[in-house]
């Protein structure tokens, strides 16, 4: 009679066990079906799709992302306009180092690569204007003004080395149109 009732008590706890689980995706009160002494792991679920993302699209039939256009910040702006300043006085070495002030403020805008180069110009380093033209041009890419700006300056730089036909390249490319 004991062995009956610890059996009614099991067969209770399992079926209550079952009825608490069979609302979890990952337990059923089904019984198992009998394995192979080799199992292999259960397929994955396959993901939903997510309607929050499109389908890929080719290459072909993407939008173009729309042109950048690069700014100077607050601070940037002023440092320019007193090298503007500096410059319209003559102080050429002032104008540099207060250039250089700006770049360590934005390193990677175009338009202090333009100015700098501007002012390397202006002391008669084309060599340096050519190298700042091709540094705001790598990071102007998408910024059409400012690939445009660059295009002239290192136009201007290519002519002062004595270099036309490059300068002629430089003229023909689409960002300077």
């Amino acid at each position: 009679m004991a062995e009956k009732h610890h059996s009614l008590i099991a067969l209770l706890f399992i079926s209550g066990a079952a009825s608490l689980l069979s609302g979890c995706p990952s337990f059923s009160s089904r019984p198992e079906e009998p394995s192979s002494s080799v199992t292999s792991p259960p397929a994955p679920a396959p993901k939903p799709a997510s309607p929050a993302q499109p389908p890929p699209t080719a290459p072909s039939e993407r939008p173009l992302p729309p042109p950048r256009e690069n700014r100077l910040s607050p601070a940037t702006r002023s440092l320019v306009n007193q090298a503007h300043a500096l410059l319209a006085r003559g102080d050429i070495d002032g104008a540099s180092t207060t250039l250089d002030r700006a770049l360590r403020i934005e390193p990677s805008n175009p338009l202090l690569w333009i100015e700098i180069g501007r002012v390397r110009m202006v002391e008669g380093d084309s060599h340096q204007a050519e190298s700042c033209a091709r540094k705001a041009l790598a990071l102007g890419s998408g910024d059409h003004a400012a690939q445009n700006q660059a295009g002239h300056l290192l136009i201007d730089a290519l002519r002062a080395q004595g270099r036309n036909p490059e300068a002629h390249e430089i003229e023909s490319r689409p960002y300077m149109h």
